[in-house]
């Protein structure tokens, strides 16, 4: 067994900055631009997870965290530095580190004139899980959800973001990942979806003992399921701990703490949301 779930090693990307410069008066200068106006979404970041760890990235939006994300799911090309998945390098080892891996967005995608339970059938079917098996877990995994199984056979375009996304956490989770990337996935749902999401995180790492990588504008979220946060400004980490830790380390005598303070305190910007409404 190799020792870490998951390794990123100095890891940089960058995109050309659209806002500079967009008219140039000659070649050199366009030339110049080529190399300069460009921005890092992600600047040399490290770190490694446990096997069976849910690990948080906290950052409000254009921090970087969904381009790491991406990397990490091979979705986007590393600039610099190496990432490895179960010792999987997802350059060399791109179709093996896939194998291993489920990713579930803030904006997830379907064929929305067909039913939950088509879709969900479908994404089974394209993993070769075998159809009889494949109706029991989503009956499973659905009812833990709390989602109406009454509602299953309905076309997805009738339900609410809320239960779409359920249904897109469903669908990652059928194959068995080794691997979960989350980015942003319970981001404008109601607080009883919330709960619902998260407490199926934690059994499925449970269960499973499945690593789990989430992105989060949600502090109460990332304090209750996840075991350490790396906190992310403008493509670098600034913090890496366990929740109980950070607020151990700003906490003043006989105060109450919030990882939002804490972020505060080490970023000196108030976090904002953006929650989408549901």
């Amino acid at each position: 067994m190799n020792n870490y779930a998951v390794k990123v090693d100095n890891v940089f990307k960058s995109f050309k900055d659209e806002t500079k410069n967009k008219i140039k008066k000659d070649f050199l200068s366009a030339l110049f631009s080529r190399t300069q106006n460009r921005f890092y979404a992600v600047n040399g970041v490290s770190f490694a997870i446990d096997y069976g760890e849910i690990f948080g990235i906290l950052g409000q939006n254009g921090s970087g965290k969904s381009t790491l994300i991406r990397m990490i799911s091979t979705l986007l090309t590393l600039e610099k530095g190496s990432i490895s998945v179960f010792g999987y390098d997802i350059v060399k080892d791109e179709y093996k580190v896939k194998q291993h891996i489920n990713r579930v967005t803030v904006e997830a995608s379907f064929f929305k004139k067909l039913s939950a339970f088509e879709n969900l059938m479908y994404a089974a079917s394209i993993y070769g899980v075998p159809r009889d098996e494949a109706k029991s877990r989503i009956n499973e995994i659905l009812g833990v959800l709390n989602l109406d199984l009454n509602r299953i056979h309905e076309p997805l375009e009738n339900f609410s973001r809320g239960m779409q996304q359920k249904v897109a956490i469903g669908r990652a989770v059928l194959t068995s990942p080794s691997l979960l990337l989350l980015d942003e996935p319970t981001t404008g749902l109601d607080p009883k979806s919330k709960k619902d999401v998260q407490s199926f995180i934690l059994k499925v790492r449970k269960t499973n003992n499945t690593t789990v990588i989430l992105t989060t504008h949600d502090m109460e979220e990332a304090d209750r399921i996840c075991d350490r946060i790396a906190i992310i400004d403008k493509g670098k980490f600034i913090t890496l701990n366990t929740p109980a830790n950070l607020k151990n380390k700003f906490r003043k005598e006989n105060e109450t703490i919030s990882l939002e303070d804490v972020f505060f305190e080490i970023t000196g910007k108030e976090f904002k949301s953006d929650e989408l409404e549901e």
